[in-house]
C-alpha cells in the first residue's frame, strides 16, 4: 500500500483540457519516494493508499500541483540585455539566470519594438491538471 517513505512506481498520463501533454505508458514508469515531495502534493496525496494495480484517474486544481499564474513572473526585458543569437520568436524558450546564478525558464509571449515580453511561470501554471495512473509497485 501507497504510505509515507514507500517506493512507488506507476504509469501516468497526463491531460490538460483533455489533451495529453506527457506519459510515461510505453516508457519509463516514474519510479517516486511518497511523501518526499517528487511529485506534485496533489497528485501524491491522491495516490496515497493504493494497492499495486490500482488505476485511478485524478483530477489536481492548479493550486495543487504548479500553481496559479503569478502576474509578477511576466517581465518585460530590453532586447539589448539578452544574449541570444537567435531571433526571438512568440513561443520560443530561453534559458537565463538571475543576478545570484540561479537558472530560470521563460518563454516568449510578446516582442515588442525594442523588448521582449518572457513568461516565467512554470507552463502548466494555471492550469487543471488530469492524470490517468496505474500503480506498478510499492515497495
Amino acid at each position: 500500500m501507497i504510505s509515507a517513505g514507500k517506493e512507488v512506481t506507476i504509469d501516468y498520463t497526463l491531460k490538460v483540457d483533455n489533451e495529453v501533454v506527457d506519459s510515461s505508458v510505453g516508457k519509463e514508469p516514474l519510479v517516486y519516494t511518497q511523501g518526499s515531495k517528487m511529485i506534485i502534493p496533489g497528485l501524491e496525496n491522491a495516490l496515497e493508499g493504493l494497492e499495486p494495480g490500482a488505476e485511478k484517474t485524478v483530477v489536481v486544481p492548479a493550486s495543487e500541483a504548479y500553481g496559479v499564474i503569478n502576474p509578477e513572473a511576466v517581465v518585460e526585458i530590453q532586447k539589448d540585455k539578452l544574449a541570444s543569437e537567435e531571433t526571438p520568436e512568440v513561443g520560443m524558450v530561453l534559458q537565463m539566470e538571475t543576478s545570484t546564478g540561479q537558472p530560470m525558464v521563460g518563454m516568449i509571449k510578446e516582442i515588442k519594438e525594442n523588448a521582449l515580453v518572457i513568461d516565467f511561470n512554470h507552463p502548466l501554471a494555471g492550469k487543471e491538471l488530469t492524470f490517468e495512473v496505474k500503480v506498478i509497485g510499492v515497495k
